[in-house]
């Protein structure tokens, strides 16, 4: 239990983090409505604008993410972290400031750098911030709970953007993120570079590891399941390295499909949201 509660740091970053994201969907459509189609109850350009940033952010994050999990093993967690959550604050700034035709399209060109460098990159580092603290037997309830603290940020913001009015949504919104980012470099120990839960002497995700040759008398069936990643060189990894490691395990390949078909729904349901629900 005393690996759990030293996250509680972590624990408050991504709940500000979450809150401060999510706490502008609601005011997010009647702002695009009026900045692209003012006076329309209907706008296709809303939902066009909509379909091209998410698959404009999917594709970088998906080239960005490993990177930044690649250097944040070098430079640390906080380090890398510090990155996405303050990046994340700028879009919200923005708004915060003017929510004109073209501060939105500024917006919106910050929004998809952004969410480049965010989408996948706090949730991940977050991930390996816990893996560095928290032992095996224990990584499940640990995840279980940050994904816990996400949910609550996603629904304290949704609910507390109901008592805002638009202006004063995405000025709560950039303070709380800006706090957020204030209290990561404040209180956040840091993990990755020199502090690590992980053993690269014994690990059985490596190969000619030291512990292979214990790993080798597992079931044929637990080694088809697990994946072998080439030693570590300090390099980036390079595409072909990524989709080794994707075709290399049956287990890490089904969960990449699965993660792939809820993200599409998710993200579709997103877009849906910019359609007038008429009342």
């Amino acid at each position: 239990m005393k690996d759990l509660a030293g996250l509680g740091h972590l624990f408050v970053v991504a709940f500000l983090f979450h809150f401060s994201s999510f706490m502008v969907l609601p005011a997010i459509t009647d702002v695009t409505m009026e900045a692209v189609c003012p006076g329309r109850d209907e706008c296709s350009v809303a939902i066009y604008l909509s379909g091209f940033q998410n698959a404009i952010t999917g594709l970088g994050a998906l080239v960005v993410t490993p990177i930044v999990g690649n250097l944040s093993d070098k430079y640390g967690r906080k380090a890398l972290m510090t990155l996405p959550v303050t990046v994340a604050i700028l879009p919200l700034f923005i708004l915060a400031c003017n929510r004109s035709e073209v501060y939105f399209y500024a917006y919106y060109v910050m929004k998809i750098l952004a969410g480049i460098f965010c989408e996948g990159s706090i949730h991940c580092l977050s991930l390996a911030y816990v893996a560095d603290h928290v032992g095996t037997k224990r990584r499940a309830a640990a995840f279980g709970l940050l994904s816990g603290v996400s949910a609550a940020g996603f629904l304290s913001g949704t609910l507390t953007a109901r008592f805002l009015t638009t202006s004063s949504t995405f000025q709560v919104a950039a303070a709380v993120g800006a706090a957020g980012a204030i209290y990561l470099r404040a209180f956040v120990p840091d993990s990755g570079a020199a502090v690590s839960f992980h053993d690269d002497a014994c690990d059985p995700l490596l190969q000619g590891s030291s512990c292979s040759s214990a790993a080798s008398s597992s079931a044929s069936s637990d080694e088809e399941l697990s994946p072998r990643l080439p030693p570590y060189k300090g390099v980036l990894p390079s595409p072909s390295d990524m989709v080794a490691l994707l075709t290399g395990s049956l287990t890490l390949s089904t969960a990449a499909m699965i993660t792939f078909f809820y993200s599409l729904g998710e993200h579709g349901l997103q877009t849906a949201l910019l359609v007038p629900i008429p009342l």
